[in-house]
């Protein structure tokens, strides 16, 4: 199917019943890729959750605080995402950092960030405050932070095939890259699981208009 061969209907759109779809999957399965272009056909807001995660990575190596240390520090700062359909602003304390939430450094720690208690329940606080509709993608949207969400995935890939994705976003060569995915798979197992009601789609052989058009499928056809 085209691009124009998808249309949302007057269910998906309908503003008393609003609309959240969540898209889950491990690092560099292609879930924000996906996310993106799915809200941009249907119009409406993207929110990356990792980006809330990212931003506390990044708050804890700028105060030299270790993963454990940052929460002591959450209440002091103030942590906003302002989504739309193409992209997310990331502002901590009214500075926008969406610039730096990429490095290789902050990889390295938002694995260990995001599993202290109290930093996950920060983040979801700041996304629940997000007034729907909008398509979300993270680790745990469909299954702990949304689980009222009429349409929940979950996107999976081989480890070496997100690590080959990852080299070109990243100064890094593909064995570093792939060591710290397998590690970041590790740490995150027990958040990465799917939701039980999710559409589990593996994406190792797939390109990024073809996941989204069996996401689109899906939400066509529930």
């Amino acid at each position: 199917m085209t691009s124009s061969g998808f249309a949302a209907g007057p269910l998906l759109m309908d503003p008393k019943a609003p609309l959240i779809i969540t898209i889950d999957g491990p690092s560099a399965s292609g879930k924000t890729s996906v996310a993106r272009r799915v809200a941009e056909r249907l119009g409406i807001p993207y929110v990356s959750s990792g980006l809330l995660y990212r931003a506390v990575a990044l708050l804890g190596l700028r105060e030299g605080a270790s993963p454990e240390e940052i929460e002591a520090h959450l209440e002091r700062h103030h942590l906003e995402l302002r989504p739309t359909p193409k992209e997310n602003r990331v502002y901590l304390d009214g500075e926008e950092v969406s610039a730096a939430l990429h490095s290789l450094e902050v990889d390295r720690r938002v694995s260990a960030v995001a599993q202290r208690p109290s930093v996950r329940a920060y983040v979801n606080q700041v996304l629940r405050q997000i007034p729907p509709p909008f398509v979300v993608d993270g680790r745990d949207m469909g299954s702990v932070v949304f689980p009222q969400a009429r349409h929940k995935f979950y996107l999976t890939a081989q480890p070496e095939v997100r690590a080959r994705r990852r080299v070109s976003e990243r100064e890094a060569d593909f064995r570093t890259i792939l060591g710290d995915i397998l590690r970041r798979d590790a740490a995150d197992q027990k958040q990465s699981a799917p939701a039980p009601d999710a559409v589990v789609l593996d994406t190792s052989r797939l390109g990024l208009e073809e996941v989204v058009e069996a996401v689109l499928e899906h939400l066509r056809d529930p």
